[in-house]
């Protein structure tokens, strides 16, 4: 059995300005508030493996992991998924992006399956990490559009 969530946020900058901005995974110490570190091991075409770790819990923990990430610029998806698992039987995640309207809609799907045993099954490890992507989407948003109101200012 396997836990899925799908969420969407509407993102006010261009598709390229989304694009880029989340797809420089190096930069997302800077773009998603809960990410302390990248380390890129491996690039091979559009497939980067990189090393992500968490800024501490409020009980200091971090949580590090490797994941395998594939864009396909012309279709601006992108497939990624947890090389090394943790308490994960699997984790795979799609992001979808879309011109809509005067922005870019950004759709992140996540399929996973809890491990027995781990410390939550597959519907409270759902709820943790619906919550935590609601509020990493949300913050994504902030910092691109930002950006780009920045960039629009200096072009004007």
């Amino acid at each position: 059995m396997s836990a899925n969530i799908d969420n969407t946020i509407h993102i006010e900058a261009p598709i390229d300005v989304v694009w880029r901005m989340t797809n420089d995974v190096e930069s997302w110490p800077s773009l998603f508030s809960e990410y302390e570190s990248v380390d890129v091991l491996h690039r091979d075409g559009a497939t980067i493996r990189f090393r992500l770790s968490t800024r501490p819990d409020a009980d200091g923990t971090t949580w590090t992991w490797v994941s395998d990430r594939t864009a396909d610029e012309r279709n601006r998806t992108v497939h990624a998924h947890r090389v090394e698992t943790g308490p994960f039987r699997f984790m795979n995640i799609r992001w979808f992006y879309t011109e809509s309207g005067t922005g870019t809609k950004m759709r992140w799907t996540q399929e996973f399956s809890m491990r027995p045993g781990a410390p939550l099954d597959d519907e409270a490890m759902a709820a943790r990490l619906q919550q935590r992507t609601v509020t990493q989407m949300a913050h994504v948003k902030k910092k691109v559009e930002e950006a780009f109101q920045r960039s629009s200012r200096h072009r004007a």
